[in-house]
Order: C-alpha cells, then sequence, then structure tokens
C-alpha cells in the first residue's frame, strides 16, 4: 500500500513576536516611569506601519508597477495595494485613476515582525549607517522614514531587480508628543543619530 501523503500547511511565524514581548516587559514599564501615566491606557504603543513606494516614473509601464508591487509583497510579508492618481496634473501627465504607487499597511504581529527587521538586520545593512533621524516626527506622535532602495532588504534578490526604486515608512503611533513617540521607539530599538 502507498504511504499516505499529508501536506503540512507551514504558519509564516510561529510563536509571539521578539519586540511585541520586549514592549510588554520591558517598554511599558519605562515608559511609565519616564513619563507618569494616570492609566494604563495612555501608555504609547505601536499602532500600524505603513510602507508606501511611489511609482510615478512607472506610471506607463505596468510591468514595471507589477514587479513594484511583488517586491514590496515581498518585504512586507502582506500583498501590497496599487495606489491611483486622485486628481489629474497636467505637468506631471497624470490623469486621475492612474496607477501612481504601491503600499502596504501592517498592524499586529506582522508589524511588529516588521519592525524587528527593519531596526535589527536591515538598517545595519545600508552602507555607511550612522542612525535614522531623530527629527522625523510630524507633532502628533507619528515617525516618518525614507529608504533609498529596495535592495537593502534580505528579501529582494539582487539579480531579480530591474530598477532601483526607494520606499517611506511611517510608524504611526499613539503618542500624543513627539517625545512620548521618540522614546517609545528608541527603547523598542530604532537606531536614531546619537548627538
Amino acid at each position: 500500500m502507498a504511504k499516505k501523503e499529508t501536506a503540512v500547511q507551514a504558519k509564516p511565524f510561529s510563536g509571539e513576536p521578539r519586540l511585541k514581548t520586549k514592549y510588554k516587559e520591558e517598554v511599558v514599564s519605562a515608559l511609565n516611569e519616564k513619563f507618569r501615566y494616570e492609566n494604563v491606557m495612555q501608555i504609547p504603543k505601536l499602532e500600524k506601519i505603513i510602507i508606501n513606494m511611489g511609482l510615478g516614473s512607472e506610471k506607463d509601464n505596468p510591468k514595471g508597477i507589477e514587479k513594484a508591487v511583488a517586491e514590496l509583497s515581498a518585504i512586507a510579508g502582506q500583498k501590497a495595494i496599487v495606489t491611483k492618481a486622485k486628481k489629474s496634473v497636467a505637468n506631471f501627465k497624470v490623469r486621475e485613476g492612474m496607477n501612481i504607487g504601491a503600499k502596504v499597511t501592517l498592524r499586529g504581529d506582522r508589524m511588529y515582525y516588521f519592525a524587528d527587521k527593519l531596526m535589527n538586520i536591515v538598517l545595519p545593512r545600508v552602507r555607511d549607517f550612522r542612525g535614522v533621524s531623530d527629527t522625523s516626527f510630524d507633532g502628533r506622535g507619528n515617525y516618518a522614514m525614507g529608504v533609498r532602495e529596495q535592495l537593502i532588504f534580505p528579501e529582494i534578490n539582487y539579480d531579480d531587480v530591474d530598477k532601483v526604486r526607494g520606499m517611506n515608512i511611517v510608524f504611526v503611533t499613539s503618542a500624543n508628543t513627539d517625545e512620548e513617540a521618540r522614546e517609545l521607539l528608541s527603547l523598542l530599538g530604532m537606531p536614531f543619530v546619537q548627538d
């Protein structure tokens, strides 16, 4: 009799993310100690991470957009969506409804896995890396940073890349001030430039 084969479904991740555990065990108490919150619900936390890739130069090249979406999906571990132009801009030869970008919004465990990967694996791979700017906060506790090329991510195969594309990464936190958000991100391990 032939041996019956069973397909094992591989889980993308198992267990709680390392960064989430660190947040619960270390970061919450450190933030509470520094800012003296009256209620535990006031303690800032990471809500979502948005990765955005502008593809205006690829607007006439559907294959280029497809490739960029595939790369962004591989980097984030979640399917990227194509963003469309909201308005027509004659100077840029853009019409309303044209595909001009790709984005991914990460929440929950995927968000923590991506943040961990970005802080500990990806950013140290940047040439002449001294840290990320700590001035890119928006006044409401959100932090934005840019990455010049997708090649620094381990999921991207150098030989398969047709064009170098940059991306914006936004960390949305529940912090009310930039100071609280900066403290939250640095406790999580964001390598800010040391003054």
